[in-house]
């Protein structure tokens, strides 16, 4: 959508050039004003925008960000952790949203995600591992989900290119899968063709209105490194892990994200007509959780890596040699593919592991950051929830155990930190 009207204190300017969807101006105003267009600021702009409000997105490169080396597993079930029921919710709402949102988001843009029901397999190398699944296992059936124990002969009827080794698994058929690189492709098409106006320049700086009035200050849009200062009247952080890096936001409303570096390994498998793998199948070895995760391209998704190492994106070799034989151990037959790609990305990770979604105590200020390893699979959730909120709504029901206040900050005033 078209930029509104400049209100009459802010002077606009129009240079040559411009972002996608509206003419670059010194000063544009938008109702919507969404900082990051990796997969969850994208979602939620052309959720705004289909509900009529004028939206923009400030990214230097939309549709980056951890989704482009994300696996896009959509495993509410097989990735249960212990203490995170409340996760568990919203996990199982975004699974049971997903085929609605698949076709939605096809019909917008002509393109097709990568949407799978082709189910996991989690299985057990060891006696160790077989007890833990079980446990895993009962811990399942106790919330009531859908999971079926297999024997070990049985995970390799099932994937018969698994190592004759394995011990037992857990079957879950309600577990499926998208490609996030199609699935950001396919959002950005989407945006495009609902009106979402693209600044392709990072967003330095959170504008705030009523500077010096206390309670009556607002989020008031963003100034860009092009020098483009945006006004809107309300601004969404959807910028994954650097959500609390920008300059202007209070320190009281500052998201508590950080940087959870993963690598994960592509390789090819072999043409039609040879069977290797038919569903994701993960597992834990020595310790560490692998996946192993089949497209219908060919591709063969192997992750990840979880390392705490700040803003490092380093493939290292040790990294890539864990993967490497982690899943050999699932799958001896691995290690005769192509290895067509490595790559490493930063997951956002919140202090709960859960995201932090829409309002902030600042008025005009929501989140939508904080997905850590849920991002693709809360993708349609995430933009579901923010557009109620940017229309006047509350967070549905499902989302309100997550909202961006549950850390128990309020707003306080910041002197010098205005636009």
């Amino acid at each position: 959508m078209q930029p509104r009207d400049t209100p009459p204190t802010e002077p606009t300017t129009t240079p040559a050039a411009g972002p996608t969807g509206a003419p670059r101006t010194a000063d544009a105003a938008y109702d919507v004003l969404v900082v990051g267009g990796g997969v969850i600021g994208l979602v939620t702009a052309w959720q705004a925008a289909r509900r009529g409000l004028a939206t923009a997105v400030a990214d230097p490169a939309p549709g980056g960000g951890a989704a482009q080396v994300a696996a896009g597993m959509l495993a509410a079930v097989t990735e249960l952790h212990y203490g995170e029921e409340a996760l568990l919710a919203l996990n199982l709402a975004a699974a049971e949203r997903y085929p609605a949102f698949a076709a939605e988001l096809a019909e917008a843009s002509g393109q097709d995600i990568g949407y799978r029901r082709c189910g996991a397999l989690s299985v057990a190398l060891d006696a160790d591992d077989r007890a833990q699944l079980r446990e895993l296992h009962g811990f399942q059936q106790r919330l009531g989900l859908s999971a079926q124990w297999l024997s070990g002969s049985e995970c390799r009827r099932l994937e018969p290119m698994l190592a004759p080794g394995v011990r037992g698994g857990l079957r879950v058929d309600g577990d499926h899968q998208t490609d996030p690189r199609l699935l950001t492709a396919a959002l950005v098409t989407a945006c495009e063709r609902a009106g979402v106006a693209f600044h392709r320049s990072l967003a330095v700086r959170l504008r705030i209105a009523g500077a010096g009035a206390g309670a009556d200050e607002r989020a008031a849009g963003a100034e860009l490194a092009d020098g483009t200062r945006i006004a809107a009247g309300q601004t969404v952080l959807a910028a994954g892990s650097r959500s609390g890096g920008l300059v202007g936001v209070p320190e009281a409303v500052r998201p508590p994200v950080r940087p959870v570096k993963g690598q994960v390994l592509r390789l090819r498998m072999p043409g039609a007509g040879t069977p290797f793998l038919s569903r994701t199948v993960r597992a834990v070895v020595r310790g560490s959780s692998v996946y192993l995760v089949p497209r219908e391209s060919g591709e063969l998704v192997v992750g990840a890596t979880s390392e705490e190492l700040g803003w490092d994106t380093t493939v290292t070799a040790g990294g890539v040699y864990e993967l490497l034989r982690d899943a050999h151990e699932l799958l001896p037959g691995l290690t005769e593919l192509p290895l067509v790609e490595t790559g490493a990305g930063l997951r956002p990770g919140s202090p709960d592991n859960a995201p932090l979604l829409g309002p902030t105590a600042l008025a005009g200020l929501h989140l939508a950051t904080g997905h850590y390893r849920n991002g693709v699979l809360l993708t349609p959730v995430t933009g579901d929830a923010l557009a109620a909120v940017l229309t006047g709504g509350e967070l549905p029901e499902v989302a309100r155990p997550f909202a961006a206040t549950r850390f128990g900050t309020t707003h306080q005033r910041h002197e010098g930190r205005h636009a």
